[in-house]
């Protein structure tokens, strides 16, 4: 099977963006690419739903043309049905890396055997990982992981990924008991840094261009992967480009009109609701924000909304740094 050439560089830093249901859709991993992210990946798409030719997760599929590497990732548990969903992403333009995800700790996920309860069947892990490798006809096969289910064995695991022909992997430094609320274990990353040879990306609470900074010089690691820290602040990805935390209001602003814009050309007048909770958390900080959000509430124009918005971030001014 041919591929085409690899599209991903490890040379420096990678800074990736971080999965998260009902945040990193198009209009948002658009904008953070945009902005300096080295890598967009998709909503974490179920297996069974690409085998099965769902139409709504086939539409989360889309990419933003700006989205170059793009990755997509797929969570699920049986082999057969993870062949046949790659055989689906085979068809699909535009794809360069399938990301398993053995890391999601949501029950939902864990009772279908998906997610971070493959770290419970290593043997299954590995030879889900084997088939997406075998299958694909993309550049690249990743993998998302913990450091364990109920306790660390995160040497095992990676080893794991590594010998069943990953390309590189993405380490949550929590377990699956940890959830998202255990203090990151960054000491692991790194010990999984020394232990194999292909690339590791550090993800759990990197939520500044400061934290993100200690991180790659603590782990070693080849990259960060920021996903809750990237919510309300998608400039992160340009502070960690640009190699400054500086951050003017400016930029800020142009940085939310661009994903409000986005976010109505891919939705419709739709995107006008589903902003609102984006609008709540980039408001943080600034003066007037609880009369802001009272205001877009009752808001159902993307026109009105949008004339509020830029009104609001171009001359309100910041009392806090969010």
């Amino acid at each position: 099977m041919v591929k085409n050439q690899e599209t991903l560089s490890f040379e420096k830093p990678l800074f990736v963006l971080a999965p998260l249901a009902g945040y990193t859709d198009l209009p948002f991993r658009s904008v953070v690419k945009k902005f300096g992210a080295d890598l967009t990946v998709s909503e974490m798409l179920s297996s069974n739903a690409l085998a099965y030719g769902s139409e709504k997760t086939l539409h989360m599929l889309k990419k933003s043309p700006n989205e170059d590497p793009y990755s997509v990732q797929i969570a699920g548990a049986e082999v057969a049905v993870i062949k046949s969903a790659v055989e689906i992403l085979n068809e699909q333009e535009g794809i360069d890396i399938i990301d398993l995800n053995c890391g999601c700790p949501v029950p939902k996920i864990v009772g279908h055997g998906s997610g971070s309860s493959l770290l419970l069947n290593l043997p299954l892990m590995g030879e889900i990982i084997r088939t997406i490798k075998d299958t694909s006809n993309k550049n690249l096969t990743s993998v998302k992981i913990r450091l364990g289910f109920e306790k660390k064995n995160h040497i095992d695991i990676a080893k794991m990924v590594e010998d069943s022909g990953a390309d590189f992997l993405a380490v949550h430094g929590r377990t699956r008991a940890g959830r998202f609320k255990a203090d990151v274990d960054y000491d692991a990353i790194r010990e999984i840094k020394e232990a194999i040879s292909i690339p590791v990306i550090a993800n759990g609470d990197i939520d500044s261009y400061e934290k993100a900074q200690w991180v790659l010089e603590h782990t070693g690691a080849d990259g960060v992967m920021i996903g809750r820290g990237a919510i309300g602040a998608p400039w992160i990805f340009h502070q960690l480009k640009s190699g400054t935390s500086n951050i003017s209001s400016a930029l800020k602003h142009e940085i939310i009109m661009e994903h409000f814009d986005k976010m109505i050309e891919f939705y419709g007048e739709r995107g006008v609701g589903m902003f609102r909770k984006h609008a709540h958390t980039y408001s943080k900080g600034y003066r007037g924000a609880s009369v802001l959000r009272n205001q877009i509430n009752t808001i159902d124009d993307s026109m009105v909304l949008r004339s509020v918005l830029d009104d609001f971030f171009r001359t309100s001014e910041i009392l806090f740094p969010c």
